[in-house]
């Protein structure tokens, strides 16, 4: 078989960045994707020097859906099929239902639901193309969700609903597609350490959040996947005496 091939997006830094670094580590090819050109092609320099994988940095913004497809092209020119599409981009903004500005949760809408929803239509086509040339494991669609996506949380329910709803396409696009051997997750941590958790470390130490380690390991657990399997959404709550909590 060929090599495998995966789009990463919001690959240049935390969960994103870790999934690369493991993906490259088991003989992926990968096209990276994220806003920042700098931050891309570091990311994507130190993953070609320890793991010898051919990468590919894209910078594309996820709320503009005309660069969200030229992604897919760009993947598919260099690499030609896609055996797994991790969705790790997203954006969110903490506040009350009642008084949370519209550009806000247009933005989460946008980053969160919009674009994902375009990457996979633009992909599917090579993600069945891969599916078919790999009989053993077929092609896997791994999106970032959130633990507030299956259980709300106050101050976090634009965010928690944009993720519910990429809960939601995962399982749509499993029941769609995987008798062609595609099939989608949801990956729904609780707070994970990262730049985008900085904001609740008044209240929560890091020590306390789950890992980028933690989410990565599922992610690439998800692609080492025969094709009959199909694993709609892994939670994974944080340690303590409060199990459905972000």
């Amino acid at each position: 078989m060929s090599v495998r091939t995966a789009l990463i997006t919001g690959g240049s830094r935390g969960i994103g960045a870790e999934v690369a670094r493991r993906l490259a580590g088991e003989g992926y090819h990968l096209t990276l994707a994220a806003r920042t050109l700098d931050t891309l092609e570091q990311t994507a320099a130190r993953v070609r020097a320890k793991t010898g994988a051919e990468v590919q940095p894209v910078v594309t913004q996820m709320n503009d859906l005309d660069q969200v497809r030229a992604l897919v092209k760009a993947h598919e020119e260099r690499f030609g099929g896609m055996n797994a599409l991790v969705l790790s981009a997203g954006t969110g903004t903490a506040g009350a239902v009642a008084d949370l500005p519209a550009k806000a949760y247009e933005r989460m809408l946008d980053v969160n639901f919009r674009a994902p929803l375009t990457l996979v239509q633009a992909a599917l086509p090579l993600l069945r193309k891969s599916a078919a040339d790999d009989r053993e494991r077929g092609a896997k669609i791994v999106a970032l969700a959130s633990i507030t996506g299956v259980a709300g949380e106050a101050g976090l329910a634009a965010y928690g609903a944009t993720k519910a709803a990429l809960i939601s396409l995962c399982e749509t696009v499993s029941l769609e597609e995987s008798a062609n051997g595609v099939s989608a997750t949801a990956v729904s941590p609780g707070y994970v350490d990262t730049d985008m958790t900085a904001w609740k470390r008044a209240v929560l130490d890091r020590s306390a959040m789950l890992t980028t380690g933690d989410i990565a390991e599922m992610v690439l657990a998800v692609t080492r996947l025969s094709r009959n399997a199909v694993v709609p959404n892994i939670v994974l709550s944080r340690a303590g005496d409060q199990l459905w909590r972000a």
